[in-house]
């Protein structure tokens, strides 16, 4: 099967800014080698980590969890065996205890798993914030979740659920926080009265969907910008120029896709339930694509999203 077949049946500069001092410096990125060298903690997979403007330190690509209901204690395994760190999963998604299953069956010590997690806009419309936190902990282990975002801006209900997710902090119950799907006018609402400031804003971004203004404006205010659908649900994995850029170079279309997302400095997540698709997605750390080539995938950019209804100004969920 064609991988942007499997992958829809499935459901399936500023980037330099963020890897030079434009953002406040403390956005960077080092490779990990197993080593620790000034402050910052490296590993052996080749993953860069992305320090964020609390000090921690996020794996720059993840295994998302999106739709992985019927068996994520498997796909979480088997993405931990083959070398992910970054787990990425929601209260919406209904398979927070499957995948914290899937670290436990890993074998991986809990500290070396990167947990982030999203309050569904549900329970913010429910007024349950506190219930559905204290829910979420208990499937993921019971200890800490290392990152927990607001997954859409819910008119009305943001600073009343920010102002739990920051008493979560205190109680070192939830490491980090942050969000999902905000526009620059949300975050900078949010700003106003927030008392710990979001490490991340994660958004959708892809060739076809480069959201290059958020982008921009997130990290040049200190926040990390996340990639959601990284591969436009496998819309762009067709694209015919990027089929082009992926033979030049001998790799395929998903480690080029991947490998500019990596090179603006962003960090993505992305979903697979084929684990040699796990393999070939971590294999984009051996090469750089030169800037006339990400001038080229920045100029695929439609600004078409997956859904037309992902709009966090307006958005039906």
């Amino acid at each position: 099967m064609e991988r942007s077949t499997f992958i829809r049946s499935s459901l399936g500069l500023a980037g330099l800014l963020a890897l030079h001092k434009a953002a406040g410096a403390t956005l960077t990125s080092t490779t990990l080698t197993s080593t620790t060298d000034n402050n910052t903690t490296t590993m052996k997979n080749g993953i860069p980590l992305i320090q964020l403007n609390n000090g921690t330190t996020i794996p720059q690509l993840g295994f998302g969890t999106w739709t992985l209901t019927d068996k994520p204690e498997q796909y979480v395994r088997e993405a931990i065996e083959v070398g992910y760190r970054l787990i990425d999963t929601a209260q919406g998604y209904g398979n927070e205890a499957g995948v914290y299953q899937g670290v436990k069956d890993s074998g991986i010590a809990r500290k070396d798993v990167y947990l982030t997690t999203k309050v569904s806009p549900q329970v913010m419309r429910d007024g349950t914030v506190q219930r559905s936190l204290d829910e979420s902990l208990e499937k993921l282990g019971g200890e800490y979740i290392d990152l927990c975002l607001i997954h859409w801006p819910v008119k009305d209900h943001i600073q009343e659920t920010w102002t739990i997710l920051e008493d979560y902090v205190a109680k070192g119950l939830i490491r980090s926080i942050g969000l999902s799907n905000f526009n620059m006018h949300h975050i900078d609402d949010l700003l106003k009265y927030a008392r710990v400031k979001p490490v991340l804003n994660q958004i959708e971004v892809h060739p076809s969907f480069s959201n290059m203004q958020n982008v921009g404006r997130t990290l040049y205010r200190d926040i990390a910008a996340q990639s959601w659908s990284p591969l436009g649900n496998g819309q762009d994995l067709d694209d015919p120029v990027l089929a082009t850029l992926a033979k030049k170079y001998g790799r395929s279309v998903a480690q080029i896709i991947l490998k500019w997302h990596m090179q603006r400095g962003l960090i993505a997540v992305t979903r697979s339930r084929n684990v040699d698709h796990m393999k070939e997605n971590l294999a984009i750390f051996d090469h750089e694509l030169p800037p006339v080539d990400l001038s080229i995938i920045h100029g695929i950019n439609s600004d078409r999203r997956t859904n037309a209804q992902n709009d966090p100004d307006n958005f039906p969920w």
